[in-house]
């Protein structure tokens, strides 16, 4: 699945095509290398966001398709949150 994609679907970014100007900002780390939105997403892959005053740094743990809206927070394990998901 593409890193934007997944990002959406997850909803830790609200709409893809922000997901998709904060990855081509730069801001966006898969696996400690930075990453285009397009980038094809495992599961296990750790990614790393980086928001204005903190980051977010998440394992992926599941790549459905379409997840409904209570499954979303199970496509992801949260690692590090330095002022920044929750």
């Amino acid at each position: 699945m593409r890193l934007d994609k997944f990002l959406k679907l997850s909803r830790v970014i609200k709409r893809r095509t922000v997901a998709n100007d904060v990855c081509s900002q730069g801001r966006v780390s898969v696996n400690g290398r930075e990453a285009k939105p397009s980038v094809k997403l495992k599961i296990g892959d750790v990614v790393t966001i980086l928001f204005g005053n903190g980051s977010v740094s998440f394992r992926v743990l599941a790549l459905p398709e379409s997840p409904r809206k209570e499954e979303a927070s199970s496509m992801y394990e949260i690692i590090e949150d330095q002022e920044g998901l929750t």
